[in-house]
């Protein structure tokens, strides 16, 4: 059975025949995890230059060397929605940011609300979680991790250009066929006890933000933000 190709995002420009050293603990993944030796090829992605082969020239407990041959695939804009979200418990949270960054989202904004069931949120994990998910789905781009801000900022902190679909807990918005699909909008993704009511007071407030029913179905926070991120991936084939 043929393995799945892998990929790898970095930091450093990409272009043909440059060299790229990997530090130790992306040595140690190919190593140790992957199993790769000195000759195999793999892709590289920056989220600027496309995705590139590269071949293994040395593989070291230290570092790894690859060395550019061609661009597989050329830059690409990939527009997607964001995702605001109330933050969960750990292993939901990795579980949403990565079904987000597999569906698309360019923006994570985790938002603090009345009823938010934790206030840390681990900014570097949540990286490295979309950066994983990224690496394995195809993306040319890594989703922007936002510092989390409470909600009743987020009026004067949002971009009235863009959109704002609230996900309706209480399921009397309007469908997501009904909303306009030109621009992406922000996804906004209640805790799980819902939104207290000066939080939805505001956001009955706001002229950018419209309620969106995901349904018949009273859905947990991470299945509500996979639900509409699909939809919109469904409706505009982004």
């Amino acid at each position: 059975m043929s393995r799945t190709p892998t990929r790898l995002h970095v930091t450093e420009p990409l272009s043909e025949a440059a060299e790229i050293i990997l530090p130790q603990a992306q040595a140690h993944y190919l190593r140790n995890v992957l199993r790769l030796a000195v000759g195999d090829a793999l892709f590289l992605f920056n989220g600027r230059d496309g995705e590139w082969r590269a071949d293994l020239r040395d593989l070291g407990k230290r570092q790894a060397t690859l060395a550019l041959t061609v661009q597989t695939r050329p830059q690409a804009p990939e527009p997607g929605p964001w995702l605001l979200f109330a933050p969960l418990k750990k292993d939901r949270t990795d579980f949403l940011v990565e079904k987000a960054t597999e569906l698309g989202a360019a923006v994570l904004w985790p938002l603090f609300t009345r009823h938010t069931m934790t206030r840390r949120v681990n900014l570097e994990r949540l990286r490295a979680q979309a950066t994983e998910a990224a690496e394995q789905c195809g993306r040319l781009t890594l989703p922007e991790i936002r510092e989390p801000m409470d909600l009743m900022d987020l009026e004067s902190r949002w971009d009235g250009s863009r959109p704002l679909w609230i996900a309706d807990e209480a399921r009397t918005g309007s469908s997501l066929v009904q909303q306009d699909l030109s621009v992406p909008p922000g996804l906004l993704i209640g805790p799980e006890g819902g939104f207290a009511e000066a939080e939805l007071d505001l956001m009955g407030r706001l002229p950018f933000a419209v309620r969106v029913s995901l349904g018949p179905r009273l859905l947990r926070a991470e299945t509500a933000a996979v639900a509409a991120l699909a939809g919109w991936q469904a409706l505009t084939d982004t």
